[in-house]
């Protein structure tokens, strides 16, 4: 997958559609990232001694990786991404529209 984690990304379809933040997360085998702000549900808590006031806490969902695209750092577009290798041999992403 060419979405890491620190990345900054777009949402293009769902809820929170053209929102653009960071990846805190990503789970490659069920192929979903936790992204920040973006698809926050509330967790009813009930009162108790590690939580003495309960109530909603907010919390972020996993979003799948198919509805994010990798924002370009130079064109600060979002944009597709390939991969190539360089004469060194190491790997490395780029952008496909600049």
């Amino acid at each position: 997958m060419h979405i890491r984690n620190g990345d900054t990304v777009e949402v293009i379809c769902g809820a929170d559609r053209g929102v653009r933040a960071r990846v805190l997360q990503v789970d490659h085998q069920a192929g979903k990232a936790v992204v920040e702000g973006v698809s926050r549900v509330y967790k009813h808590v009930k009162r108790s001694q590690k939580n003495p006031q309960g109530g909603r806490l907010s919390k972020e969902m996993p979003v799948e990786l198919s509805n994010l695209m990798l924002v370009c750092e130079s064109c600060k577009a979002a944009a597709r991404t390939g991969a190539r290798f360089l004469k060194d041999g190491s790997k490395e992403r780029y952008c496909k529209k600049c």
